[in-house]
């Protein structure tokens, strides 16, 4: 694709744009780094993002000067990798705490881990410093002190790697040698592939083959980095591309299999014309938008994964028999559970994910369930995540939305009153009543609230005269 680059700093409304409190913060950084001598530019992303007209929030400072200097130079600083040559500078705008990261040049000797380099040389060189990053697009610096003066964001730009004409041809490319990139982070392939998704930008060939050849060593990179990486895929806005992307390079196959699995699993053309599960569950990817919760996003790529391994094809002896995923949904969980652990994903977010994945069925039962069990199905946490799954899921096949619409209408007007009323009965009541705590206090108490929410019993009288009818008196107990 081509990229037209936006010469923002032309404009009075670029420049007011730009006046947030990080870039003030950064531009103060820059100045005084300056006024004792040093060289100081942008550097990054946030150049990137402000040739392609992209809002900005994070602004990190290059510097020729040592991490030394720059934490006397400043009051309040942090070591983010002071070994490294990153200190973070911090200031307050009211009470918004400030954090600007401010890098040394450098050049990197070897990497020992598929992660970071066995040993760091600082410099006075900010050529020497863009060569060992990672992309062309992220190579580029920018000069504030011109950019402040008013000249064209173009004028100000520092290029030595081609990044504003790859920006201009929308290609994701490798500064340098591209095996040797990703040999120094192993990470980098999958930031190729999210960067690449994001801008809408094709990854140059070079840089492709380099990935897919090196695509099995991202086994060596941190279960956590993995799973930072492909979550921003998926709540950045272009997940269906990101995957699409993750599958082209061969890296799908390594850091999620059982996904990649889904690819050729038939699906019945009745309930699924659309084709099969891969393609099924890259339509659902399609309609997240950015900003998606972790949750639900995870859920909607998940929501199928027990489908290959249930696969049963149409039994001729039957006529008219179909395609089925007998229990996909159980033993999706199963196998959604094995992913996010070996993802090392929280304990509150595995809850919602498997949720997602074991109740995404439900739906088709809707307007067959008791009002005890509608309601409680409604209850459920974060429900509306359970709907945008379902409405997705529908969308991306048979698109009839008659249990959708039965499931919202009911959802939007039964209020919290009704769906989650105090109880009429608890365990102190049985206990009062004379029953003993054991096991049928949890059915004695599930019985009370079904009639509850069915509407039957409306008093505390009721609700135990009813298990008294169902369990007998605690006098009839043994």
């Amino acid at each position: 694709m081509t990229c037209s680059l936006t010469l923002l700093a032309a404009s009075k409304e670029a420049m007011t744009r730009l006046d947030n409190p990080q870039y003030r913060a950064a531009l103060a950084i820059a100045e005084e780094l300056r006024g004792q001598g040093f060289e100081a530019v942008f550097a990054g992303g946030c150049v990137r993002d402000m040739l392609l007209g992209e809002e900005v929030h994070d602004f990190d400072v290059a510097t020729s000067a040592p991490p030394a200097k720059v934490q006397e130079l400043f009051a309040r600083t942090e070591q983010q990798g002071a070994h490294f040559g990153v200190v973070l500078v911090i200031d307050k705008d009211g009470d918004e705490r400030i954090a600007t990261e401010v890098a040394t040049y450098r050049h990197d000797v070897g990497y020992f881990d598929g992660r970071r380099p066995s040993a760091v040389h600082f410099s006075d060189n900010a050529r020497e410093d863009v060569l060992r990053r990672d992309f062309t697009i992220n190579g580029l610096l920018l000069d504030p002190f011109a950019f402040e003066e008013g000249k064209p964001l173009e004028e100000c730009i520092l290029d030595y790697v081609g990044g504003r004409d790859d920006l201009r041809n929308g290609v994701l490319r490798a500064i340098g040698e591209p095996a040797r990139r990703f040999d120094e982070d192993k990470l980098r392939m999958l930031r190729a592939v999210r960067f690449a998704a994001r801008f809408g930008f094709a990854i140059e060939p070079h840089t492709m083959r380099a990935i897919q050849r090196e695509a099995p060593n991202i086994r060596i990179v941190s279960a956590e980095r993995v799973r930072d990486e492909l979550t921003k895929m998926l709540t950045g806005g272009e997940a269906r591309r990101a995957f699409e992307l993750l599958d082209e390079s061969d890296l799908l196959q390594q850091v999620l299999p059982e996904v990649a699995r889904m690819k050729g699993v038939a699906q019945p053309p009745q309930y699924h014309p659309e084709g099969d599960v891969w393609v099924h569950t890259l339509m659902l990817l399609e309609q997240l938008p950015k900003g998606a919760s972790t949750t639900l996003a995870w859920g909607m790529l998940l929501h199928d994964v027990g489908k290959p391994p249930t696969f049963t094809p149409p039994d001729p002896a039957k006529p008219g028999d179909r395609i089925r995923f007998n229990g996909h949904a159980e033993i999706g969980v199963a196998m959604a559970r094995s992913i996010l652990n070996r993802l090392r994903f929280s304990n509150d977010d595995c809850a919602q994910i498997l949720a997602l994945v074991q109740h995404h069925m439900r739906f088709g039962d809707v307007e067959k369930m008791k009002q005890s069990t509608l309601k409680r199905f409604l209850r459920l946490p974060q429900f509306e995540e359970h709907l945008a799954l379902h409405h997705a899921d529908v969308t991306s096949s048979h698109n009839m939305l008659g249990a959708y619409k039965y499931v919202k209408r009911h959802y939007e007007e039964l209020g919290q009153e009704e769906l989650r009323p105090r109880l009429l009965l608890t365990g102190a009541e049985l206990i009062a009543a004379g029953y003993r705590p054991g096991p049928q206090f949890r059915e004695m108490l599930e019985v009370a609230e079904d009639a509850q929410l069915e509407g039957l019993v409306s008093t505390t009288e009721e609700a135990l005269a009813l298990v008294q009818e169902r369990f007998g008196h605690a006098t009839q107990q043994t």
